[in-house]
C-alpha cells in the first residue's frame, strides 16, 4: 500500500472516530459533568480507532491521536461553556497547544512511510504479553495513553470552567515554559532529521542539544505539558493538583519511554554506553568529562 493511500485510510479512521465521539456528546445521555461526557466520547473515538488498529494489523494508527485529540476536546470544552473563559489566559494557552498539535502531528505525517511500517515498541509490548496481546494492544497501546493525554489536560479544563482569577505572572511564566519547551523538541526534531537525511543509520546522534541531553525531544514534551499544568493553576491558585497530568507525563518518560528507548540503543550500538557516560539523560546541560 502506497504512502498516500496509507494517509488515506487513517485520515478516514479519525474522522470516523471524531464524528462517533461527537455523536456521543450530542446524542448520548448525559451524565451532568462535562469532564466526564468528554471522556467517555473520547474513550468511543479511541475505540474506533484500535478497530482500524486490529483491521490493518498495526497499531500506528494510534500515533496521531495524541496530539491530535488534545485541541479539539479544549475547544469543545470552550464552546460547551459558553465562551465563558478569560480571553488572554486561553488564547495564551491555547497558541502553545494549537502550535504543539500542528508541530506534533505534522512531524508524525512527515515521517509516515505507510502501513507496512509499525512503531517498533509496539510488536514489542503485544509479544511480551504473549496469549493476553489483544489486552495489551487494547489497553496498555490505545487506552491507557488516551487516559493520560485527558489526564494532561486537566489544568485546560481547569481554565475553561473556572474563569475568576485575573491574568498573572504564573501565566506570563507558563507561556514562557511553552514556548520553550515548543522550540527545544522541535529544534530537537529537526536536528535528528537531519543527521538521519545524511545517512548516518547506524551512527549515535550526539550534536547539538542531543549532546546536551540523550532524549531533548522528551524534556521538550514534558514542558509542555507543564505548560498547560502551569496555566490550570493561574487560573486557580488553589488546585496543586492541576500539575499531576504533568507529573504523569515525566513518570512515563523516565520509567516507560526511555528506559525502552536505551535499552533498544545499547542492543544496537554498544558504545552508545560511552553516550550514557557524557550525555545527561533527560534535563539538557553540558556534557559530562570523561577521564581517559
Amino acid at each position: 500500500m502506497s504512502r498516500g493511500a496509507s494517509l488515506g485510510r487513517v485520515a478516514a479512521a479519525y474522522v470516523v472516530a471524531v464524528a462517533a465521539g461527537l455523536a456521543w456528546l450530542v446524542w448520548g445521555p448525559e451524565t451532568g459533568q462535562l469532564w466526564l461526557d468528554t471522556v467517555i466520547a473520547d474513550l468511543i473515538a479511541t475505540f474506533v480507532i484500535f478497530v482500524a488498529s486490529r483491521i490493518y494489523r498495526n497499531s500506528s494508527f494510534y500515533d496521531a491521536y495524541w496530539s491530535v485529540i488534545p485541541p479539539l476536546l479544549a475547544l469543545y470544552w470552550w464552546f460547551d461553556s459558553g465562551a465563558r473563559v478569560d480571553d488572554a489566559r486561553w488564547w495564551l494557552m491555547m497558541s502553545i497547544m494549537l502550535a504543539w498539535s500542528v508541530r506534533l502531528t505534522g512531524n508524525w505525517a512527515v515521517s509516515f512511510s505507510g502501513l507496512h511500517q509499525e512503531d517498533w515498541r509496539y510488536p514489542l509490548l503485544r509479544a511480551r504479553a504473549g496469549r493476553f496481546e489483544f489486552v495489551a494492544d487494547l489497553l496498555g497501546i490505545h487506552v491507557f495513553p488516551t487516559l493520560q493525554v485527558f489526564a494532561g489536560l486537566i489544568p485546560v479544563y481547569v481554565v475553561v470552567t473556572r474563569t475568576d482569577e485575573p491574568l498573572g505572572v504564573l501565566d506570563v511564566v507558563a507561556f514562557v515554559v511553552g514556548i520553550g519547551a515548543l522550540s527545544i523538541e522541535t529544534i530537537a526534531d529537526l536536528q535528528m532529521r537531519c543527521f538521519v537525511a545524511a545517512g548516518s543509520s547506524g551512527q549515535i546522534m550526539e550534536s547539538g542539544l542531543w549532546s546536551w541531553s540523550r532524549h531533548p525531544n522528551y524534556f521538550g514534551e514534558f514542558g509542555v505539558w507543564l505548560s498547560f499544568g502551569l496555566f490550570g493553576l493561574a487560573a486557580d491558585p488553589g488546585t496543586w493538583w492541576v500539575l499531576s497530568g504533568a507529573a504523569v507525563m515525566l513518570l512515563m518518560f523516565q520509567f516507560v519511554s526511555i528506559p525502552m528507548m536505551e535499552q533498544r540503543n545499547l542492543q544496537r550500538r554498544p558504545s552508545y554506553r560511552d553516550v550514557i557516560s557524557r550525555v545527561p539523560r533527560f534535563v539538557p546541560r553540558p556534557p559530562r568529562r570523561v577521564s581517559a
